[in-house]
């Protein structure tokens, strides 16, 4: 073991599910929290704070999209990393505000193994937060906080990122994961032959499991255990938010969450006297994007993207997945772990669990930053199990950007060296997809679709489909009479054909 080698030294979380929103923390100050929470794990007393040299911050809903996930006129932290701190008294020469999605948290963690590795950073804290409950509640009582912050010195801004939504997608309403992550549940369930309702018990049996475990982890905002039949049924309390996933199993962002990890070396580990009992290590990792728009994907039921850089994670870290004894899958939606699982070869039903948290829709949803408290909920338990190994997948945008992590308190052997996921890259941007068109016309068949809701009733279907001769790919909507929305919902809409026709920007299509 050498003492350039990475290793993650400190954990920490944090959730306020009860604090008035008058005198609730802000997203940096929960984000502070927690990383307070990890300097105390470290276990060396305030002076680590000194000690670090490079602090990042994920970046939150608000900063992530044009439109504010929740809009305010509290304002906001100019500088989110130097933000956090000041509040913890570190001063640090780096200070980062990550690209959005929920990859993020192990791209950091890959790149940050990396620039220790190579004397580029000594001391790294990540975290990342969430305080969207705070802003709906201070919303809905007219309460007008004040989260603006100005903190001086250099920031790192890497903006929002990639673009991962189209014009003509945005037109036809397929704006937001809660209508993507429908159509790649849908085209799974074409790919399995199975009913709709056979289909929504499966998806409840997939994550009633979940629910266990968030009911016993501490930090989760809705820990509560449901049935798989709880889950599949259709009511009041668990309408449908994009067809076929009724409420409980999309991913609940209104939380107040944050997490944090701390990074150094062996050698500055040793400096710093921090015990060797708190060292975790970064056995395996890997990045891989597919390809970014959902109207270019090679199919709707397939991670190519996950597959690839998942094998690369396991080769580095000379393992298979046989050999892991701790599974956290991104779980923002059923098809996210669904997809996960197939390009993994992992059984929906496996005996170690797919989650250490209780997922997205139940552990909580904070953000672009959810893995890093599956990162910060394995640190204990794999010090408390040393020969243990643990996989976490992450995932962001539209099921776009995927990292992945290895971990165990067994020492890496030799030298810390990572590939460069440059070919990989380049042959899942390669693969073959069907040619997509802006404006379609003919007769058509469904490759996948999706019924998007208000409160109270159907108001749009998305379509994904080919003309029929050429095999072209388009995206479209169907006629939002009530007539139509309803067959979209009792029949198998995935077997009908029918016509499109686009007429000022816009595709419509109609059953045969």
């Amino acid at each position: 073991m050498l003492d350039s080698t990475p290793i993650l030294v400190g954990a920490g979380q944090f959730t306020d599910r009860e604090t008035n929103p008058e005198i609730a923390q802000s997203p940096m100050g929960v984000a502070a929290m927690a990383a307070r929470a990890a300097l105390i794990d470290v276990g060396t007393g305030s002076s680590l704070a000194s000690a670090i040299d490079t602090l990042a911050v994920v970046r939150i809903f608000q900063d992530s999209y044009k439109r504010p996930r929740v809009a305010t006129s509290f304002g906001r932290a100019e500088n989110p990393p130097r933000a956090v701190a000041r509040r913890i008294g570190a001063n640090p020469v780096n200070a980062i505000y990550s690209n959005a999605g929920g990859n993020t948290p192990q791209k950091l963690i890959n790149e940050m193994a990396q620039r220790i590795t190579d004397g580029d950073v000594s001391v790294a804290l990540l975290t990342g937060s969430e305080a969207i409950k705070t802003a709906q509640g201070a919303l809905r009582n007219h309460f007008d906080l004040n989260w603006q912050e100005e903190d001086e010195g250099t920031q790192e801004d890497r903006g929002i990122g990639e673009a991962l939504v189209s014009p003509i997608e945005i037109a036809h309403g397929l704006v937001s994961p809660i209508q993507a992550y429908p159509l790649f549940e849908n085209a799974i369930r074409k790919n399995k032959a199975r009913s709709i309702d056979e289909h929504l018990l499966a998806m409840g049996e997939l994550f009633a499991p979940f629910t266990d475990v968030a009911a016993e982890n501490p930090f989760s905002s809705y820990g509560t255990r449901r049935s798989a039949q709880q889950l599949a049924t259709v009511t009041s309390d668990n309408r449908f938010i994009c067809f076929p996933y009724p409420k409980l199993m999309n991913a609940r962002d209104a939380v107040n969450q944050g997490a944090a990890v701390v990074m150094t070396s062996v050698g500055k580990a040793k400096e710093l006297g921090i015990d060797p009992a708190k060292w975790v290590f970064l056995h395996g990792c890997s990045e891989a994007n597919e390809k970014l728009l959902v109207s270019d994907r090679v199919d709707y039921h397939s991670s190519p993207a996950i597959w690839a850089n998942t094998q690369q994670a396991f080769a580095m870290a000379g393992k298979t997945v046989e050999d892991i004894d701790l599974i956290d899958i991104y779980s923002c939606f059923p098809s996210a772990v669904e997809v996960a699982c197939k390009e993994l070869g992992l059984s929906h039903a496996d005996p170690r669990g797919l989650t250490v948290t209780g997922g997205l829709p139940f552990f909580g949803g904070p953000g672009n930053n959810y893995s890093m408290h599956a990162i910060a909920t394995l640190l204990p338990l794999l010090r408390a199990r040393p020969g243990q190994f643990a996989l976490l997948t992450a995932n962001g945008g539209r099921l776009s950007k995927h990292a992945t992590g290895i971990y165990s308190a067994t020492p890496v052997r030799g030298a810390w060296q990572r590939e460069s996921n440059t070919k990989l890259q380049a042959q899942i941007d390669d693969m073959p997809s069907p040619e997509f068109i802006a404006e379609a016309n003919g007769a058509a068949k469904i490759e996948t679709y999706t019924v998007c809701f208000d409160r109270t009733a159907p108001v749009r279907g998305i379509v994904i489909g080919r003309l029929l001769g050429s095999d072209q790919r388009f995206i479209a909507n169907t006629d939002d009479d009530a007539q139509t929305l309803a067959q979209m919902l009792q029949d198998d809409f995935l077997s009908c054909s029918g016509n499109v026709i686009s007429n000022a920007g816009l595709n419509t299509f109609t059953v045969a």
